[in-house]
């Protein structure tokens, strides 16, 4: 990783992002609409919640065969990936509510979801937001040695194989960071003096990561273990959940910069970067699906990436409106808005792209 951020243009001749920033503004004042969420959010996350925990209750006070606390996990994940996109990540951009204390209510939910707030943030909100899809910045594209993002990371022959085995280890996200990822990020973090917002006493966070984890284990494992369950058939039962949501959220993920279109600008010698910010996340972001109902309501609007790259403060639920406002501007300022149709398009395309990034680069280029 990289320590020295790179600096983006501070202006260009076209001006976008001032003509859309102004336009977004007057569409919430002309309609009279606040920029966070409203009731369609609050009733989607009782049913998201729901989704999550009744799962659970079952499986606590009820005698079931296994095959059906299995099937209950599976949902659990489901749910649970569901909050994450919905609930949580509009709460930790404080876009859920007009008010602070809901905003970090929300957020905390991350602590249900095996993560960590602290983390989440500097991750999310800082380094992904920031320096989008660039290498060395972007914690995202970062799977290590095991999956190659781009064509900056470095080559080795079993990416040849990535785009068939690569699905199989996204299952691991949310599992990784119940177990390590969270306690390897805050000391790094910590290391670099990253913060979101106020930054908080190392002492404070490190202590609200080991408690929020007893607590996470005590509800999700020992309890169940303690009520009587088999300790084998919790555990299988935790990781089918966790898998389920780690699937559907690195999916979700990948198909808005790990594609064809999608860019991976470097910064110059002086740390430059060609363009500026809002510009910079046109190259390397695209949408997907964006007419289809059930993934907009379920994705949380991360199928419109664009819009909430640049506009992350607004609530996913204004997102599909917003959309053609972008889209236009993009449009009169000659740059790109890069989009797929459908869910299936955009799922060949990110796995069409991972295995070109799976050749070896000599014979790819």
């Amino acid at each position: 990783m990289n320590n020295t951020a790179p600096t983006f243009a501070r202006q260009d001749n076209l001006k976008f992002f001032r003509t859309l920033n102004s336009r977004v503004n007057n569409y919430f004042k002309e309609n009279n609409i606040q920029k966070t969420g409203n009731w369609k959010l609050h009733l989607k996350a009782v049913i998201l919640f729901a989704v999550f925990l009744t799962p659970y209750f079952l499986i606590l006070t009820l005698n079931m065969p296994f095959w059906l606390m299995l099937l209950l996990s599976i949902i659990m994940g489901v749910g649970m990936a569901g909050v994450g996109m919905n609930v949580m990540h509009d709460g930790n951009h404080g876009s859920y509510s007009n008010k602070s204390w809901i905003n970090k209510f929300m957020g905390g939910t991350i602590y249900v979801l095996a993560g960590n707030v602290y983390n989440w943030q500097v991750q999310h909100n800082v380094l992904h937001h920031t320096y989008t899809n660039i290498p060395g910045h972007d914690e995202d594209l970062d799977a290590g040695r095991i999956i190659r993002f781009t064509e900056h990371a470095e080559w080795h022959r079993f990416h040849r194989f990535q785009h068939y085995y690569s699905v199989f280890l996204y299952g691991l996200l949310t599992f990784n960071w119940a177990l390590t990822t969270d306690f390897k990020q805050m000391r790094n973090y910590l290391k670099r003096k990253l913060s979101y917002g106020e930054p908080k006493s190392p002492k404070i966070l490190w202590t609200t990561l080991i408690i929020t984890k007893m607590i996470y284990v005590s509800i999700w494992i020992v309890l169940p273990i303690l009520i009587g369950i088999t300790w084998w058939k919790v555990l299988l039962g935790f990781f089918l959940m966790h898998y389920t949501a780690g699937l559907i959220l690195s999916i979700v993920f990948q198909l808005a910069h790990v594609v064809d279109h999608t860019t991976n600008p470097t910064p110059n010698d002086l740390g430059e970067m060609d363009n500026t910010w809002a510009i910079h996340q046109l190259y390397t972001t695209t949408n997907f699906a964006p007419k289809n109902a059930i993934v907009n309501w379920y994705t949380g609007g991360l199928n419109h990436q664009i819009e909430h790259h640049i506009f992350p403060n607004i609530s996913h639920i204004h997102y599909g409106k917003i959309a053609k406002i972008v889209k236009e501007t993009a449009k009169e300022c000659n740059l790109p808005y890069y989009e797929y149709k459908t869910m299936r398009s955009a799922v060949i395309a990110h796995f069409k792209h991972l295995r070109e990034l799976g050749m070896k680069p000599e014979l790819s280029v």
